[in-house]
Formats: C-alpha cells, sequence, structure tokens
C-alpha cells in the first residue's frame, strides 16, 4: 500500500503522574499489539481536540478524570500497514481510581522503571520524551 492511502491514526495517549509514579496499561488479548505496554488514551475524534479526546478516552478506558499538566512533542511511527502520530500529555490525577476496563493491566511505576517494559513502538520516543522532559 502507497503513503498516500494508508491509514495514519492520530491519537493522545496520558501519562498520568501520581505520588511520584506513572500508570502504564498492557494491551489486552483482543487489541492490535497484544500485552504490548503503552500509555492509556486513543483516537481524536473527527472535530474534537486533542485535549478533549484525553479526557475522553481516559474516562472510557480507566473511568477516572486526570488533569492535562503539559503537552510533549507528538511522535509518529509508521507500523507499515497504518501510520500512528501519538499526542502525549502530562496528566495528573483529579478523580477516581483507575478501573482497568480495556487492558488486561495496569500497573504504576517509577518514572525510571518504564523503559524495563515491552512498549508499543509508537510509545517508545514517548517514554523517552517523558524521561527527558523529567531531567530538564
Amino acid at each position: 500500500m502507497d503513503n498516500l492511502h494508508k491509514n495514519h491514526l492520530h491519537v493522545t495517549c496520558a501519562i498520568i503522574e501520581h505520588n511520584g509514579r506513572v500508570l502504564s496499561a498492557k494491551r489486552s488479548e483482543t487489541m492490535s499489539m497484544a500485552h504490548k505496554w503503552e500509555f492509556p488514551g486513543g483516537k481524536i475524534r473527527t472535530g474534537e481536540s486533542r485535549e478533549d479526546g484525553l479526557l475522553r478516552e481516559i474516562m472510557e478506558e480507566l473511568a477516572m478524570v486526570v488533569s492535562i499538566r503539559r503537552a510533549l512533542s507528538p511522535c509518529t511511527h509508521d507500523y507499515g500497514d497504518v501510520t500512528v502520530t501519538l499526542y502525549p500529555f502530562v496528566c495528573g490525577v483529579e478523580k477516581g481510581t483507575p478501573i482497568c476496563r480495556e487492558h488486561s493491566a495496569i500497573v504504576w511505576l517509577d518514572p525510571e522503571d518504564l523503559p524495563s517494559l515491552d512498549w508499543a513502538e509508537a510509545d517508545i520516543p514517548v517514554v523517552r520524551s517523558y524521561l527527558d522532559y523529567l531531567a530538564t
């Protein structure tokens, strides 16, 4: 498939911080890239802002409300059949405790432990970008 006709998904993701730790989510059996880790989020709907899409997706996936603290630089990854551009946001917990609705597992990790997970390829530069952000 040529690049002009390939699917290009625009996806938000939340780097949710709480008590010095960061939430990571493991993709379930029924999801593409099953068992890979990612920052929770999802596709931005037509006419929806990145921020509104993020807040909606986190409520749908985790039944919680987050506050957006900072946007990080978007990261694009070509999977071959689809290209994904991730729009990462550093967030805080506003209300609720995460409930695992779509993922097979969720875990709170110290930021320095994030690279130890088996991340979806599109999320790897987001992990690096977040760690660089923390170092500044």
